[in-house]
């Protein structure tokens, strides 16, 4: 793993875990909007999964009501 994209996929971790809070949701709560597992958030936002699937990161988007973009900057 290049340090680059473990750096990458920290910022994605972070920014979902920010505008999750900034939602004011729980990760069970954002699961159950994004049809993914609480396994899987968990995962995520604590650096275990280091490479979501693009399309585990559009449903968080979409759950979260931001752009992919905006997860990944």
């Amino acid at each position: 793993m290049t340090i680059l994209k473990s750096k990458r996929i920290s910022v994605i971790a972070e920014n979902i875990k920010r505008y999750r809070n900034k939602m004011g949701i729980s990760q069970d709560k954002l699961s159950k909007f994004a049809g993914i597992t609480l396994q899987t958030i968990t995962k995520i936002e604590s650096g275990m999964t280091l490479d979501p699937r693009i399309k585990t990161v559009r449903r968080i988007a979409n759950a979260l009501l931001v752009s992919v973009d905006d997860l990944i900057k």
